[in-house]
């Protein structure tokens, strides 16, 4: 990982090169045989829940499912790891991810059931009742048996905005698939607001937006979990770069400010995570000296828009702020590809050795929990201090790239320190990594080994592979603070 203000590489392959051709059509091939595996075994209405990797080899068509599955993601991985440095432009990478979003456009939900969840909570609020006290199985939803069972008895974690839409889409249409089809639509909305914005970001932090452009819409997560899984983690996305590149095209204008917080607010109303970008939104914000004053001055429009979205809509809806209570049901998922829950979970297999269960995962989660607030708070210190450092810099664009950086950075410690990962969360941090990182493999990398986790139907394989996943991710993390240490010990 590379200091904050070093420019990426420019260069990028030509349009006509072998490699970008290959890249183009081996990625749609990908994207064509993910829609397949989608219509033989994927999310649909009627599949058998709780299945395992071994019974849906066994099923009819499941070996085709599996096999067009793997090899899809494989191409669509690879695909996009080739060009990594860069598309040869702004336009061919805007083309090439669209072409590979159009089969899944059709294809039924991949890799998660959650837009089922949305559909029963968006039910669940047009029926009047409040979908923050009960869990979708005790509201009389028609399409609870579509719900993964997990989710079914669990309040909705997702803000009153977003609920909104869910009921937007319940009452616009007219049935579940009607219903799923207007939540992809949602989701697709989110990420043509991200794609507007992408360009003004990527000249702010002075980034090729070919790159950028490459790195944030055309990769595997995007096309199988925004898209086709319709996960309102794209609308949170368009929100928050919409916001930001308001505060970066107008710093210190109090009207744009309270837009941009207003922004920012909706899109934590969407996702709560999105509130750690607020505070290195502010350092963005600042004209001219960086001062505790001008700190203050300008933070407070941004401040003020944010928390007048979260009143208002949590007014408006009739809902309050009965969603923050929702968070807490996040974590009852139990998985390795969380560090802090492989963490636990190797405690627990050591105690077993000893004949003890110290019941480590809760322990391990809250801890990972106060590291998380500490790192937030490190990282927003360490972007005053060099922001305070570029003072005098004539130019705004290294000043925007540390503050968009520190904001990317927190949504690493997110992800990382959170006590449950899915596949879709490597998202957030990976647009803003897109705009102002100037090495590539370490965050792209993850990405791409977060797109094999979960099958076409759901199911995830992290369930099957606990004992040796939590090993191996401890492990990960061990190996990373160790390097992390030696080179604080070189500095």
């Amino acid at each position: 990982m590379t200091a904050p203000g070093t420019p990426p590489p420019q260069s990028g392959p030509p349009a006509g090169s072998l490699l970008a051709r290959s890249a183009r059509y081996a990625g749609l091939v990908g994207a064509v045989l993910l829609t397949v595996a989608g219509y033989l075994g994927g999310a649909l209405p009627d599949a058998p829940l709780g299945a395992t990797p071994v019974s849906i080899w066994r099923a009819p068509g499941g070996p085709a499912t599996l096999t067009c599955w793997l090899v899809g993601t494989a191409l669509l991985v690879g695909a996009w790891w080739s060009l990594r440095a860069g598309a040869p432009s702004t336009r061919w990478a805007y083309v090439t991810a669209g072409l590979w979003a159009l089969p899944l456009l059709v294809a039924p939900p991949l890799g998660s059931r959650d837009v089922y969840s949305y559909a029963c909570q968006g039910w669940t609020y047009a029926h009047g009742i409040d979908p923050y006290a009960v869990g979708v199985a005790a509201t009389g939803c028609p399409w609870v048996d579509a719900v993964a069972p997990i989710w079914r008895d669990t309040p909705a974690p997702y803000g009153p905005v977003f609920v909104l839409l869910a009921a937007l889409a319940v009452g616009l249409g007219g049935g579940l698939n009607g219903t799923v089809a207007l939540l992809r639509v949602i989701a697709v909305a989110g990420l043509l607001l991200a794609v507007l914005c992408l360009p003004g970001l990527a000249r702010a932090a002075g980034v090729p937006t070919r790159r950028a452009a490459w790195l944030a819409l055309a990769g595997p997560l995007v096309g199988v979990h925004l898209v086709a899984g319709a996960h309102n983690d794209a609308v949170m996305l368009g929100l928050l770069l919409c916001g930001l590149l308001i505060v970066v095209r107008r710093p210190g204008r109090p009207s744009a400010l309270l837009l941009a917080g207003v922004l920012l607010g909706l899109a934590v109303t969407v996702k709560a995570s999105a509130v750690v970008v607020a505070p290195f939104a502010a350092l963005a914000a600042l004209h001219g000296r960086y001062t505790v004053r001008a700190l203050v001055r300008d933070g407070s429009w941004l401040a003020g828009g944010l928390l007048a979205a979260l009143l208002v809509t949590s007014a408006l809806s009739g809902l309050g702020f009965g969603w923050v209570g929702g968070l807490t049901h996040s974590g009852d998922s139990e998985q390795w590809t969380s560090p802090p829950t492989a963490v636990g979970f190797v405690v627990d297999y050591a105690g077993a050795l000893v004949g003890r269960d110290p019941q480590a995962v809760p322990v391990v989660r809250a801890v990972a929990l106060l590291l998380l607030v500490g790192a937030l708070v490190v990282l927003w210190w360490r972007a005053w201090r060099a922001l305070r450092a570029l003072d005098h810099t004539p130019q705004p664009v290294a000043r925007f790239r540390v503050a968009l950086h520190g904001a990317a950075l927190a949504l690493v410690a997110v992800v990382v320190l959170s006590p449950v990962f899915h596949p879709w969360y490597a998202t957030w941090p990976l647009a803003l990594l897109a705009l102002t990182a100037a090495g590539t493999t370490w965050f792209v990398l993850p990405a791409a080994a977060a797109a094999f986790l979960a099958l076409p139907d759901g199911t995830n394989l992290a369930r099957f592979t606990k004992a040796p996943g939590a090993l191996a991710m401890t492990a990960l993390l061990l190996t990373v603070l160790v390097r992390i240490l030696r080179r604080s010990q070189r500095r």
